[in-house]
């Protein structure tokens, strides 16, 4: 019998295959979840001024405790515009620029104020409530290296630092193709044998949320002509993934087409449940992974395989399922040949994360898959893994 690949092999293999894209500069506006191809560095220092950590007013130290006049105001990005001389004061708002001559900032709930005088009554400090130029990071420094995908947090740190165009690996481009006689598109009348196609419109999701820009192209007829011609199109993009059509009943037409058209298969089934009949193939630079038609199935492998393919093509640095620790509410019997990823749904406690298994783990079952946030990772063995065991789980939806 054929040996399966395990998950990891079936990972190795498909990260051996791919190469980053090509760079391109990006506003920064267009840069939110790109995938940095260089080291973003500042261009300025953060802060680029002294400023004040606190409302309140900037003074020397060596005059403090005493009564001092106020001489000016510095608000955010109105600075007071004079040297503090000793024994003076100047008001100041929290981000405004600590004038020259001033070491300290008291703030404003420390002292009492008396028209256009200040006593402060305890002595304060050197540098207090001072943030010094370049604090946070300097000019030149790295604020993200290359291979970073830029989240919300990334993206305020480069603005701040000054940078208005990045250097990112340009967006894989995808094409999803599911195949099927039986399949119509939802909202139109079904016939006998029918159902409603469910697998593109989920990839398209899964594949946007990855980082791609995605075709999908209409289902196809069981035919060959029609496989060869939608399948030559799919393999013009960096990533073709299709649905169905990938095990071995005769109109399994996938992996026969993508041959002829000299696609080189690189693996055929994996020893996992759902997803067994999972293939990767390539064609000089496009990928192309046949994902089951069952639509568990599809989502898994997708998870499994295609998602980490889709984050290497950009260049990021660790493209490989984030499994984190949790632990069962209830026993699941355990496979003696594969492992399994099992419907979940997760809960945060005080001493961890707890995973309820869902009922109904069919492949086919997409309906019930819709109240689950994550796959559990139950190892193969014999007989059950207990409720309390700790297991691994992979987060689904957008990550």
């Amino acid at each position: 019998m054929e040996k399966l690949h395990s998950i990891d092999e079936a990972q190795a293999l498909v990260l051996g295959r791919v190469l980053a894209l090509p760079a391109e500069a990006v506003p920064l506006r267009e840069a939110a979840g790109r995938v940095l191809a260089a080291d973003a560095a500042a261009v300025v220092d953060l802060p680029p001024f002294p400023s004040s950590a606190m409302d309140g007013f900037a003074l020397r130290s060596g005059d403090t405790p005493g009564t001092l006049p106020v001489v000016a105001r510095s608000a955010a990005g109105s600075p007071a515009g004079r040297t503090l001389a000793a024994g003076e004061a100047i008001g100041i708002s929290t981000g405004g620029v600590v004038p020259d001559g001033a070491d300290a900032v008291v703030p404003i709930e420390y002292v009492v104020e008396h028209d256009n005088t200040i006593e402060i009554a305890d002595a304060v400090a050197l540098g207090s409530n001072v943030r010094p130029r370049g604090g946070d990071v300097r000019a030149g420094d790295v604020v993200c290296p290359a291979g970073t995908r830029l989240g919300p947090g990334q993206l305020g740190a480069v603005a701040a630092a000054g940078l208005a165009e990045l250097l990112c690996v340009r967006r894989p481009r995808a094409v999803v193709l599911t195949t099927g006689t039986e399949l119509r598109p939802p909202g139109e009348p079904l016939g006998p044998g029918e159902v409603y196609e469910a697998n593109g419109l989920m990839l398209e999701a899964a594949l946007v949320s990855a980082g791609a820009s995605v075709e999908r192209l209409p289902a196809v007829e069981d035919d060959p002509d029609a496989h060869r011609a939608a399948i030559a199109r799919g393999l013009e993009a960096d990533l073709l993934v299709t649905s169905g059509g990938v095990s071995v009943g005769r109109h399994d037409l996938v992996r026969g087409t993508l041959a002829e058209l000299g696609a080189e298969e690189v693996f055929w089934r994996v020893a996992v449940k759902p997803g067994k009949p999972i293939s990767f193939s390539v064609r000089g630079d496009t990928l192309v992974f046949g994902l089951p038609g069952n639509p568990v199935s599809a989502l898994v492998g997708f998870e499994l395989f295609v998602r980490p393919a889709v984050l290497a093509l950009q260049g990021l640095s660790d493209p490989r399922p984030r499994f984190e620790p949790g632990r069962l509410t209830r026993a699941v019997l355990r496979g003696p040949d594969r492992v399994e990823l099992v419907r979940a749904r997760a809960t945060s406690e005080d001493d961890g994360v707890t995973l309820e298994p869902l009922a109904g783990q069919d492949s086919h079952m997409i309906g019930r898959a819709a109240a689950a946030d994550v796959l559990v990772l139950i190892p193969r063995g014999s007989g059950e893994l207990p409720a309390g065991s700790p297991v691994r789980y992979l987060r689904l939806g957008y990550h």
